[in-house]
């Protein structure tokens, strides 16, 4: 469980890093699938970094569906969110040795409609996570400030779904890069401005994202969306349930 001075410091900063995911065990079990579960797609030439991987993996890949509810994973995410939890997606981030693919600035409450903003995601690193691979970067504190201006990219090496980036100027002197050894985590709020530079390393990089929300939590909009209940109950019926695997 977090301690009082993490969750003070998650709410003040927008962000935790780094902390204990998997044991070398479970991450080694979980690698092997998810590479597995990756190269029987295609792999990374066949684009499924931008595609099979993007959204509820979970749903496709056993491992994935055990990894959303890791007992370490969830305690952390009931200290910020509180003991009734929904897992309402989970990307695959994977970056090749000299791929230019990476993620540009932007906040996921820009455009994800959810409210309240009660909304964490689980960064869990399947292989070390370094500067030169392309770790997370976070601007700490932009959660508590008014949603930045989002636009088009343009770019088509931005690994983001809809290509979209933050449009202006990011100083980086104020951002923070989080290292994470592999079975390591960092948490991220729904508003806080993220970004990751490309793999300039010799061996490639895997990112699992797992976005928690509270149980309370509505999406915005005449579009119903689906999660599972991985902890406590669902008061709400915000959220369409999902089956455990969808094949």
């Amino acid at each position: 469980m977090l301690s009082p001075e993490q969750i003070a410091g998650f709410a003040a900063d927008g962000y935790l890093a780094p902390l204990s995911a998997l044991d070398a065990g479970a991450l080694a079990d979980c690698r092997r699938s998810v590479e597995g579960f990756i190269e029987a797609r295609g792999g990374a030439a066949a684009g499924v970094a931008r595609g099979a991987l993007r959204t509820k993996a979970h749903l496709r890949c056993p491992a994935l569906l055990d990894l959303v509810r890791r007992p370490a994973i969830l305690d952390a995410i009931e200290g910020l969110l509180g003991p009734d939890l929904l897992c309402r997606s989970v990307s695959i981030f994977l970056k090749e040795p000299g791929d230019p693919a990476h993620v540009a600035w932007h906040q996921d409450a820009a455009y994800w409609g959810l409210e309240p903003p009660d909304v964490v995601t689980a960064w869990v690193a399947l292989t070390d996570s370094t500067v030169e691979n392309g770790a997370l970067r976070v601007l700490p504190g932009s959660h508590r400030a008014p949603l930045l201006p989002h636009g088009p990219s343009g770019d088509p090496a931005n690994l983001l779904s809809n290509g979209q980036q933050i449009t202006v100027a990011i100083d980086p002197g104020r951002s923070r890069t989080l290292p994470l050894r592999a079975g390591e985590m960092s948490l991220h709020h729904v508003g806080t401005a993220h970004s990751s530079e490309p793999n300039r390393s010799a061996t490639r990089r895997i990112g699992v994202a797992i976005r928690y929300v509270a149980a309370h939590v509505r999406k915005q909009g005449p579009r119903r969306d689906s999660a599972i209940l991985v902890r406590g109950t669902d008061r709400h019926g915000n959220f369409d349930p999902e089956p455990d695997l969808a094949g």
